[in-house]
């Protein structure tokens, strides 16, 4: 009974998959929204927008972090619930693919984060800052990474 149980317990992942697809589902929705008023701003001011660069960037932040609730959730349901049909570089045969996807992503939106930060210029030293604490937590990542996949 106690073996039942436990097996039939993986299901719980479920209420991650779900929740977390919610989640990507409503970011990509956002993202999308922020697009069509970023489109509206630049038709209305007649493509003269001076930190256009900045809004741009901006987008790609939200489509990332949607993209990675996607493939987090994608990526438990493969794992604990049964196999998808999806493209070869979305197949997960343990956490660590998991965590190696969403820690490239976390990457990109930290890298995505100074640079909005860079073109604006405002406090050159919190950006300095910021830019060596990305660097410090993209450094643990790797090192996380890679000594985590030796161990499984």
């Amino acid at each position: 009974m106690l073996k039942r149980t436990l097996e039939s317990s993986r299901y719980l992942v479920v209420l991650g998959v779900v929740s977390s697809l919610v989640a990507s589902a409503a970011a990509f929705l956002w993202g999308t929204w922020k697009t069509g008023l970023l489109l509206w701003s630049l038709a209305i001011s007649g493509g003269d927008q001076p930190l256009l660069a900045v809004r741009l960037i901006e987008l790609m932040d939200k489509f990332l972090i949607a993209t990675g609730l996607y493939i987090f959730a994608v990526g438990l349901y493969d794992l604990f619930i049964g196999e998808l049909d999806l493209p070869k570089w979305l197949d997960v045969h343990n956490l660590h693919d998991i965590k190696a996807r969403i820690s490239s992503i976390l990457v990109l939106v930290m890298a995505i984060v100074f640079v909005e930060h860079l073109v604006l210029w405002e406090k050159p030293l919190e950006t300095l800052a910021l830019g060596a604490a990305i660097t410090l937590v993209t450094m643990a990542l790797l090192v996380f990474n890679r000594y985590s996949e030796k161990a499984t």
